[in-house]
């Protein structure tokens, strides 16, 4: 198992880890972003986290393992292919996360959600919601960072790599915006009026 410091390194090595002033998925602005896209590029990265992730499942039943898109899809991908068990996606439609592509979930699997970076959990809970309107189980969530330092629960175990508390903001009590910094948007999801 790789140690915190050691995949915070990697994250460095591979500049993946900014600083700045950046609007997160989430809609909260922070002086800090993972953009886990630049980490998970590199195949022995990719491996060494997600066998990580898979190890500390290894306990947990699970059918199907299921990654939000964008940032799920790799990490779910990996995960699933080392667990050997089926994975897929979901993504959003009409602002909505769903299942497209063909993609089913059978009454009664047993789901584990992975995702790449954990700071409110909505996107999570979104892929939650579809698990239980299949009639699934969500057996755990997986993330390679959690940003909330260990404060978001799902009601099932979390598991991260990862684990901080680092600083968000909401958009009207942003300093980084007082100051007259650029705000950038690195994230995958679109932002609309809602935050």
């Amino acid at each position: 198992m790789l140690k915190q410091s050691e995949i915070l390194a990697a994250f460095e090595e591979t500049k993946a880890y900014l600083s700045g002033h950046f609007l997160l998925t989430s809609g909260l602005h922070s002086p800090h972003y993972f953009q886990c896209a630049k980490v998970l590029q590199h195949p022995g990265h990719m491996t060494l986290l997600c066998a990580d992730i898979a190890k500390k499942l290894e306990k947990t039943p699970v059918d199907v393992v299921i990654g939000p898109a964008l940032g799920g899809i790799v990490p779910a991908q990996e995960t699933g292919r080392l667990l050997n068990r089926r994975t897929l996606f979901a993504e959003r439609e009409n602002e909505r996360m769903t299942l497209r592509r063909g993609f089913e979930i059978a009454r009664g699997e047993r789901v584990v959600i992975v995702e790449d970076v954990l700071t409110t959990g909505k996107s999570i809970r979104e892929v939650a919601e579809i698990v239980r309107e299949c009639g699934a189980a969500l057996s755990a969530v997986a993330v390679i960072v959690d940003r909330s330092g260990g404060k978001v629960d799902f009601g099932v175990p979390l598991v991260s790599l990862v684990t901080l508390e680092t600083v968000t903001y909401r958009p009207g009590e942003c300093p980084l915006c007082r100051q007259g910094l650029p705000l950038v948007k690195p994230g995958s999801r679109k932002q609309g009026g809602k935050p």
